[in-house]
């Protein structure tokens, strides 16, 4: 049986990787194999790695390059390198941290053995002995800042990541609700369990039930078989509804019977499904507007708010742009260019001068087409001109046509000095006109 830990193995050349692959699997260890730094970060942002073992030597971008990021994005994630230069010691001790171990090639099944105990042994004191300290921050997938709205947002993850209370997170749009959700997964009890990610306002209306709880082949047109809904899916461990407010009210009552009985009913059934189900919802609108609209129940807003989290808006934690952008921008650096990218102080000034009313998601945005404009560093001609100083000129008063008239025809005698025939020369009437418009 496998064990719970899971290695990425990084390395260019595709006989070590598979003779490391055969040595952990007979250990019971999962693995993970990149050939490419790129490779080995797109799977570290997409899967929980518990250690990496990687190679130094390893065309474009080498891996002390992955050492350095995954110590920034991944500190407490252990490293171990196995390279063919003993002399690589000195190399590591010049990156900034303490959960780096080497391993010199040619080596033997079981001095891979003992360094990975060793290197799953010395993360879990140093574990130990952070945790002892109050003011340290836990991590969280995705998640980055350090500002007083982000830290009440994750003492509230800490509070409820071990149990299956009912949470709803509301905030502004972009501001990282399903990420939240996602740390209250998978840092808890239950991260092995599923995580079903629903976007309600995606659903159309008249398919809402049938896919949250599923039917029964022939309950409508177009139901040939037998089909689970999404609580089905995430028995045992937890469903995020995105957007709950966009619940039609007949999926609204069978949602509150599901979270009050721990029940579902499949489309075209009369037979109650027993779930052991976490309900985490989200929602950028006001619920208790749309209860006293009749657009959201009432009985249901409160089953939701067990626990309620508010996520602020990025406008609301300015300290945390710099943190961001800085991430965004060796994230997609990595990607697109196989570079690190830095931000110069002016495009800083920008982004912390900004307002951000799509919040992370456009800050996201920003910094990922800047990475497309630059080549190594970001600067202010890099920003969209959204983000600039701008001029506002006040809006020209409109008058009446006969005033704008007279205005234009006292231009023009100032212009000829009083000079009445060139005037009307110049306006190509003629003098009794021009007469006729003075008096």
């Amino acid at each position: 049986m496998l064990r719970k830990e899971n290695i990425l193995l990084v390395d260019d050349d595709i006989g070590i990787l598979e003779l490391l692959q055969r040595h952990l699997q007979s250990l019971n260890y999962h693995t993970y194999k990149a050939v490419s730094v790129k490779e080995a970060v797109r799977i570290l942002k997409d899967t929980f790695i518990d250690l990496l073992i990687t190679d130094i030597q390893m065309p474009e971008v080498d891996g002390l390059q992955l050492l350095k990021f995954t110590n920034e994005h991944y500190p407490e994630m252990p490293k171990l390198v196995v390279t063919g230069y003993p002399s690589v010691s000195g190399t590591l001790e010049g990156i900034k941290t303490g959960a780096i171990d080497y391993l010199t090639k040619p080596f033997t099944k079981q001095e891979l053995k003992e360094a990975v105990e060793n290197a799953f042994a010395h993360a879990k004191s140093q574990n130990q002995s952070v945790k002892k300290s109050p003011s340290t921050m836990p991590l969280y997938e995705g998640m980055i800042g350090d500002s007083e709205g982000f830290k009440k947002v994750t003492e509230l993850i800490e509070r409820v990541k071990n149990n299956k209370a009912t949470v709803l997170i509301t905030g502004e749009s972009g501001t990282g609700k399903e990420l939240v959700a996602r740390a209250i997964h998978y840092s808890g009890k239950y991260a092995r369990s599923p995580f079903v990610a629903v976007n309600c306002g995606a659903i159309p209306e008249n398919l809402q039930e049938s896919e949250l709880f599923g039917y029964l082949k022939g309950a409508f047109t177009g139901a040939v078989e037998n089909r689970s809904g999404f609580f089905q899916a995430a028995n045992g461990g937890t469903l995020f509804l995105d957007e709950i407010g966009s619940a039609s009210l007949a999926v609204q009552a069978k949602l509150l019977r599901a979270l009050q009985e721990k029940e579902v009913v499949r489309v075209g059934s009369r037979k109650t499904e027993k779930v052991d189900i976490r309900i985490i919802a989200a929602t950028n609108s006001n619920l208790l507007d749309d209860i006293h609209k009749n657009h959201f129940r009432e009985d249901l807003y409160y089953r939701l708010t067990v626990v309620e989290i508010q996520v602020p808006s990025l406008s609301e934690r300015r300290s945390d742009i710099k943190k961001l952008a800085e991430s965004f921008a060796n994230r997609y650096g990595l990607e697109y260019k196989d570079r690190h990218f830095k931000l110069s102080p002016e495009a800083y000034e920008i982004l912390n001068r900004y307002d951000w009313p799509g919040n992370i998601r456009e800050l996201e945005n920003v910094i990922q087409r800047a990475v497309i404009m630059a080549d190594r560093s970001i600067e202010i001609q890099h920003l969209p001109d959204r983000l600039k100083f701008q001029i506002s000129f006040e809006d020209e008063k409109f008058i009446p046509l006969k005033k704008m008239e007279q205005k234009y025809i006292e231009r023009v005698l100032e212009h000829t000095n009083g000079n009445k025939t060139k005037a009307a020369e110049i306006l190509q009437i003629d003098r009794k006109t021009l007469r006729s418009k003075l008096n």
